[in-house]
């Protein structure tokens, strides 16, 4: 059963974009990383996908980044496309923005591409992206799906291209996930005094452990998705961050 389609809620999107987004720890810095491996490519940024886009936070990053670029921003929820259109109307033709849904490989005929499986026998899709990033968005699918859509990512990118995953993974014990548990709910709280907020600590808190997307969440190892991506063929397929359960990975095709 599906877990992942309460983002399509508008009530959780808003929740989470006006009251968690701003207030995850080292969020600049995780596209900033992102960002200086893709410039170390031996190849131009000039075609890029952005699988999840949400508000369009990234996608104004590697538009902002990139100026030659071309953004292709994918969501299946209404609420966040509709933010991220707002947040990347500056850049015009620059982007385009699609509804798909991750969830099957039915996804990449938004693009244009026949989803694998559905080639001409002996035939892959041809990459045409020189960068796929994605953001807290592929740990809502099931482990399987997840490594079906990195297969999927590899053949869509060009031969030196690059994907880039800023995503919430799994700890490695229950005690390192309170670690990271009690550090977000204080960066919320903080996060929410900034904004002259009157929730307290505990509010924050209980807010957060009983918050409606939880259960939406199927998190894996890092090391794991890393081992899945070289079984796929990326090369210097690496952990580039990691924070507790916050993380910057992906490779090389």
């Amino acid at each position: 059963m599906r877990t992942d389609q309460i983002w399509q809620n508008r009530t959780v999107a808003e929740s989470f974009l006006t009251g968690v987004r701003g207030a995850i720890p080292f969020a600049t810095e995780q596209i900033d990383i992102a960002l200086r491996v893709l410039d170390q490519l031996q190849i131009p940024i000039q075609q890029v996908a952005d699988l999840g886009c949400g508000d369009g936070t990234i996608a104004h990053a590697l538009l902002t980044h990139y100026p030659e670029a071309h953004v292709t921003a994918i969501d299946f929820s209404e609420p966040m496309l509709e933010q991220a259109t707002q947040r990347l109307q500056p850049f015009g033709d620059r982007v385009t923005l699609l509804q798909a849904d991750l969830y099957t490989p039915d996804w990449q005929e938004s693009l244009g591409k026949q989803p694998e499986g559905k080639q001409p026998e002996g035939k892959q899709p041809e990459g045409t992206f020189d960068a796929i990033v994605s953001g807290y968005c592929i740990h809502h699918l099931p482990d399987d799906r997840k490594q079906a859509l990195y297969r999927e990512i590899f053949h869509l990118l060009r031969s030196g291209g690059a994907f880039l995953n800023i995503e919430h993974v799994a700890s490695a014990s229950p005690w390192v996930e309170t670690l990271f548990n009690d550090t977000l709910v204080e960066s919320i709280y903080q996060w929410h005094q900034s904004q002259d907020g009157v929730l307290s600590r505990e509010e924050v808190g209980q807010r957060f452990v009983y918050r409606e997307d939880k259960k939406a969440n199927i998190l894996a190892p890092v090391e794991l998705q890393c081992e899945w991506l070289r079984a796929i063929g990326f090369q210097h397929a690496d952990c580039f961050f990691k924070f507790f359960e916050l993380s910057v990975f992906g490779g090389v095709r």
